[in-house]
């Protein structure tokens, strides 16, 4: 039945005109699979990885910093939908400061950092088949970005959900798009080689690309961590964040005692009785911010010698066909991790970064905060905190989860957070104008649904 079902799924993507190369990763990742793979990686099979340098430590040469990001290309994946807020498009089109868009504010920091060092620094995007027509008009309105010969962006690969017991491709008449996903964000290697744009790079003379998710405004163009990992000579290299008590759901790196490779291991690599493993963050103090930094020229060679597989960890992704509906058919998900590639080079390393290179937007909590008074933006589009610790932002799911909710009730835009430690609101509220909080400032839900009056101090 298992050969059925591969020969069936690589028949199918076939047909909807997938890369070969993306056909022969999933088939690897399909045999895995019937082999019994889980991905899971238990604590005793690694040792924590407790020391790497850290870039404010390290010295870098202005000039070798220069000529180390005049051959870095920016590479944001934009693929997602932001449906965890209830998007329906790319989620780097929403609106974060003064509106500006992500999008927006990634342009002006890729423009700025061109006319500070004089260098081209190419950006380009991962999109999906869901994201590209969106983000490609808005990119239009940003005349100029394009660099010649480089494409603005390209195509993530895309494969069949298995049906969990049998593991043929599923069917879902009711919207055949569900029968397809994504194959997780470890598949930009595939994808850069499959649309032709790694041999653009290299034939053009670029040999580092940096690499982060579009709703990470923190992830901006770095002369001095390029001229750090070009003096490095390392292949490969993520940025990592110290770890506090909020981040125990971050992947980490580790060392493998079977080989002594670096590994990157994310919460679904965690046997579920070793959790406490992995959150303790004094064993594990970094973690790892999705930023990473690698060279062209190596996985090109590496791709090249691996016959176009770079054998990720396999990440087993139980779903059903549609997410929002818990009793539509259960589904097996083939995923890679991005990070996982630190493991695929001999001699990749890390290195510790500030914390204001990490600003995801991930939640409504956190779009509050990148829109709210505790960020500035300079003129080089960059978020520069302004209180020495940021609010810590906690609302109701229940009525601030979806983005159209959210706007709803901030009519007037967000409330001032400068002042606050914390912000929790529970219940359904409208902020009204000029709303103030201070402290560990809190709405509870006694009186909703409501309004919070103009000009209201909370805490």
């Amino acid at each position: 039945m298992s050969t059925t079902g591969l020969a069936a799924a690589q028949a199918k993507m076939r047909d909807a005109g997938v890369a070969e190369q993306a056909i022969d990763v999933f088939s690897h990742y399909y045999q895995a699979l019937e082999e019994g793979a889980t991905g899971l990686v238990p604590e005793d099979t690694i040792e924590p990885l407790t020391q790497i340098d850290s870039i404010d430590d390290v010295e870098v040469d202005e000039s070798a910093a220069r000529e180390a990001l005049s051959k870095t290309v920016l590479i944001k994946l934009n693929g997602g939908l932001g449906t965890s807020m209830g998007m329906d498009r790319a989620k780097s089109l929403l609106p974060v400061r003064d509106g500006k868009t992500f999008l927006d504010l990634l342009v002006d920091q890729v423009m700025a950092a061109r006319a500070r060092y004089g260098v081209t620094l190419p950006l380009i995007f991962m999109d999906s088949f869901r994201t590209r027509e969106d983000t490609l008009a808005a990119l239009a309105a940003h005349p100029g970005i394009e660099v010649d010969g480089i494409p603005l962006d390209f195509l993530q690969n895309r494969e069949p959900k298995l049906r969990a017991d049998d593991l043929t491709p599923v069917e879902w008449d009711a919207d055949p798009s569900l029968e397809w996903c994504p194959p997780g964000h470890g598949d930009i290697y595939t994808a850069l080689v499959a649309s032709g744009v790694l041999d653009a790079l290299l034939e053009r003379g670029y040999k580092y690309a940096m690499t982060s998710n579009s709703d990470n405004l923190g992830a901006a163009p770095s002369a001095r961590i390029a001229g750090w990992f070009a003096a490095s000579g390392a292949p490969y290299a993520p940025e990592m964040c110290r770890r506090t008590p909020a981040d125990v759901k971050g992947g980490h790196l580790a060392v493998r005692k079977a080989d002594g490779r670096i590994i990157l291991r994310d919460t679904a690599q965690t046997p579920p009785e070793e959790m406490h493993y992995f959150t303790d963050q004094f064993r594990h103090p970094f973690f790892h911010t999705n930023n990473l930094w690698f060279d062209l020229e190596v996985l090109r060679d590496t791709l090249t010698e691996r016959r176009g597989i770079l054998g990720l960890p396999l990440i087993r992704n139980t779903k059903t066909v549609d997410p929002a509906d818990p009793g539509s058919t259960p589904v097996i998900q083939l995923e890679t991790a991005m990070g996982a590639a630190v493991e695929a080079f001999e001699g990749a390393t890390a290195v510790e970064v500030p914390r204001s290179r990490f600003l995801p937007v991930k939640t409504t909590n956190d779009l509050l905060l990148v829109r709210s008074d505790v960020y500035e933006v300079d003129d080089d589009g960059l978020l520069q905190q302004v209180p020495e610790r940021a609010c810590v932002v906690d609302l109701d799911p229940r009525y601030y989860k979806r983005i159209a909710d959210f706007e709803a009730r901030f009519p007037h835009g967000v409330p001032s957070i400068r002042e606050a430690s914390s912000l929790t609101v529970r219940g359904d509220w409208t902020f009204g104008d000029g709303v103030v909080a201070a402290g560990d400032a809190a709405v509870d839900e006694a009186g909703a649904p409501g309004a919070i009056a103009d000009g209201a101090r909370l805490g």
